[in-house]
């Protein structure tokens, strides 16, 4: 029986989809399955600093440093994901893909198992797989990534069609995306991207910028209940030397009527230094990790609240009044 009989005889076969259908099907899942890893990419790529940070409290610069470990999983997510989306379905690519999908599943898994044991610390369970933009519990996390990803790698196998050579244009796409994602991640931190990369930005009410969930969950209202009313400019910062040298720029927003509001995570030890060495003359509240993390990329940040809404965000101290 020849090749082309033995191919129609098989799409013939009742109950039995053509072999072009297999094939649109397993780029679909192929495709999502890039889509998720682009995206989870880009999102990262926005605010590298805090990938790093997170891949230090993962523990997973056991063997090469933050950053490179950093650019090395970046680098991964957009190639895996862009060779998906653009139909390179091979082993080199499904393989590698499959051992980054287990990955992030270990990951998650490990992070709702410590979680559901009351052993996570605040840092693991407020990190997420998409960078700060997305929040998610360990349980959405891990559950949500079985479900995103899994079927998707799956549905990717099917309809594989025999290698017929080196997709060459296809690959220089590839590398080409790859390339311009770490470029861009190394330049991130120094473009004007606070608003995009961040949670934080011009129109959200106070009663929208919060974090965790259930009875543990913080919103920037419960913090500054003042906030409701009339207009205050809010920094995120640190209690170190350099706020103080900042103190007589943010005491003169107090001095000439307006309300001042530092965001930090302190010990007590920390704020009496500060207090007793600096005598600010605003007003200096605590907010722990997992709340003030998503709200900036650098410190210190400030924001300007008009009746309960931010109306402006400044990358450093707020203006001179």
């Amino acid at each position: 029986m020849s090749t082309r009989v033995r191919k129609e005889t098989r799409a013939a076969v009742p109950g039995r989809l053509p072999e072009g259908a297999l094939g649109v099907i397993g780029w679909a899942g192929g495709a999502f399955l890039g889509a998720v890893l682009v995206f989870g990419g880009v999102v990262k790529a926005l605010d590298p600093q805090a990938f790093v940070k997170q891949i230090e409290i993962e523990g997973l610069d056991f063997l090469l440093p933050a950053v490179v470990v950093t650019a090395i999983a970046l680098a991964l997510e957009m190639g895996l994901g862009s060779a998906l989306i653009l139909g390179l379905r091979r082993m080199w690519v499904l393989g590698p893909s499959a051992l980054l999908v287990a990955f992030f599943l270990f990951l998650t898994g490990r992070a709702y198992y410590r979680d559901l044991r009351g052993i996570a610390t605040e840092d693991e369970a407020g990190c997420g797989c998409f960078g700060n933009l997305v929040e998610r519990t360990p349980a959405e996390a891990f559950w949500q990534d079985l479900a995103l990803m899994v079927p998707a790698l799956a549905i990717a196998f099917l309809g594989r069609r025999a290698p017929g050579g080196v997709a060459w244009v296809r690959l220089a796409v590839v590398g080409v995306l790859t390339v311009g994602l770490l470029a861009f991640a190394r330049a991130a931190p120094d473009l004007p991207l606070d608003n995009l990369a961040t949670r934080l930005k011009p129109g959200l009410a106070i009663d929208e910028i919060c974090s965790g969930d259930g009875d543990g969950r913080l919103c920037l209202f419960t913090i500054v209940p003042e906030l409701e009313e009339g207009e205050h400019w809010l920094v995120i910062a640190d209690l170190d030397e350099d706020l103080g040298k900042a103190l007589d720029s943010l005491n003169q927003h107090v001095f000439a009527g307006g309300r001042i509001w530092v965001l930090s995570t302190f010990t007590p030890d920390e704020y009496h230094t500060f207090f007793w060495s600096y005598g600010p003359a605003f007003e200096i509240r605590e907010a722990p990790p997992t709340f003030l993390n998503p709200l900036y990329r650098t410190m210190p940040r400030s924001f300007r609240v008009e009746d309960g809404v931010v109306v402006e965000t400044v990358s450093g101290l707020p203006p001179e009044p």
